[in-house]
């Protein structure tokens, strides 16, 4: 009879297809890419929402633009040291 493993419990690298153990592998640098782009979208939507509210173009669309690729960058770089420091 098979063992049962707890719902959030990952399976084993062994267990896995090669497909699945490259994307496994490819995660981290996924997820740090997303945090770059992410921070950027949100301040340019941010931005332009803001502007076409307050009216204030382009402004605010300026400004929350620099601060979200900031954001970004700041996360994707606090990404890349940590994943430095696992190897």
């Amino acid at each position: 009879m098979a063992e049962r493993r707890p719902s959030n419990e990952r399976p084993d690298d062994r267990e896995l297809g090669e497909t699945a153990r490259q994307m496994r592998a490819a995660e981290p640098y996924i997820s740090a890419v997303w945090k770059l782009v992410g921070g950027a979208v949100v301040g340019v939507l941010g931005g332009w929402g803001l502007d076409r509210w307050l009216g204030t173009a382009p402004w605010m669309l300026l400004g929350l633009s620099l601060v979200g690729i900031c954001v970004g960058f700041y996360g994707f770089l606090r990404e890349m040291a940590r994943l430095g420091k696992r190897k």
